[in-house]
């Protein structure tokens, strides 16, 4: 069976994801620059998606291009290690919550984007 995440619209946890930055005093524009990083959208397209309120589906499978960096990112989310997701859709989506987190808990944005 399908995870309900992948038809859920992006915008839905996008909200989420500031709002989660926000109270850890970090900014959207933090959160956008690790999306675009992600995906290769720019802010431009990014705010195009909210707007259209795309599905997690669409937005990962019509990404410019995965970061060839995403394989670094590392560790567990909800429980499960994202290094042994095999689905490539949930693990791009769990790569994203993992860098998110990594926002709130405070890490370096250079850092979060493995540079």
């Amino acid at each position: 069976m399908e995870h309900r995440i992948f038809n859920t619209a992006f915008c839905d946890v996008y909200v989420l994801y500031i709002e989660k930055a926000n109270k850890k005093g970090r900014s959207k524009d933090e959160v956008d620059s690790i999306i675009c990083w992600l995906t290769g959208y720019d802010v431009n397209e990014l705010q195009n998606i909210v707007d259209r309120r795309e599905t997690f589906r669409d937005f990962f499978n019509n990404a410019p291009q995965i970061n060839p960096k995403s394989v670094l990112v590392r560790g567990s989310i909800c429980g499960v290690k994202i290094q042994e997701i095999e689905n490539d859709l949930m693990k791009n989506i769990r790569v994203l919550d993992k860098l998110i987190d990594e926002l709130a808990k405070g890490k370096a944005i250079e850092k979060i984007l493995r540079k």
